[in-house]
């Protein structure tokens, strides 16, 4: 029950397909705006979901030195990344894409673990969990589909690797089965775990996605785009009530 919790989790990755009709022309017009989207969805993730959820287990002070350490460390992987995939200034692949590939799962390896203690409790706790899951799956993964073909991904690729970060949730669910009598073990460290992505999920958010909205200059384009974030963080405040 838990790895098939799981399996339908991950397959929500493939929600890129619907894009898949799409002509390059149509494509690169929406591509703004799923950009601009993923970007609500992960401030909205990262300040409504993460980071109150760690808050009732850990002190203020421990998580935002965990989120501030999510932030630095970001930060220094995505120098990494520039120096070793990009030359004379010109990336194939932007690095902030491996870096959302990250952040996502990090998360998805919370959900899995999640998940996995949720059925350990009780069957109807792990159903609700999974249901939960997957309702804030949905826009966080069109938004990273967005990210990963606006980063210089082709469409296939972008939902092979997204698969890929999904699976991520397996690992997390499979390593609290077999640990569960360490349970308060995989707990605390689930709960560390969630500011440290949640500090990914602003780095990229703020100096990632959100510059390079900026290079889209016109009056209508940038309401559009401010439309998107907000929708995206109005659906992950909902999602906060629905859970």
């Amino acid at each position: 029950m838990i790895l098939l919790s799981v399996l339908l989790v991950s397959l929500i990755s493939f929600i890129g397909i619907l894009f898949l009709g799409f002509n390059e022309d149509l494509l690169k017009k929406v591509l703004v705006l799923l950009v601009s989207f993923a970007s609500g969805s992960l401030l909205g993730g990262a300040f409504l979901h993460l980071i109150p959820h760690s808050l009732e287990d850990l002190g203020q002070d421990i998580v935002s030195w965990w989120v501030i350490s999510g932030i630095i460390t970001f930060f220094f992987m995505e120098k990494f990344l520039y120096w070793r995939h990009c030359h004379d200034g010109e990336c194939p692949v932007h690095a902030f894409a491996y870096l959302n590939l990250v952040g996502d799962g990090i998360h998805n390896f919370v959900d899995g673990m999640i998940i996995a203690a949720s059925f350990l409790t009780n069957i109807s706790l792990g159903l609700a969990a999974t249901t939960a899951t997957i309702l804030h799956e949905i826009p966080q993964e069109i938004g990273d589909f967005g990210v990963l073909i606006y980063a210089g991904f082709d469409k296939r690729k972008a939902l092979a690797y997204n698969f890929v970060s999904a699976t991520t949730a397996f690992a997390g669910a499979i390593s609290t089965y077999l640990l569960y009598q360490a349970f308060n073990l995989i707990h605390q460290s689930a709960t560390i775990l969630l500011p440290f992505a949640a500090g990914g999920f602003i780095y990229i958010a703020a100096t990632d996605l959100m510059p390079e909205l900026h290079k889209k200059k016109d009056l209508r384009g940038s309401f559009l785009q401010l439309s998107a974030i907000l929708l995206g963080l109005a659906l992950m405040w909902l999602l906060k009530f629905l859970e």
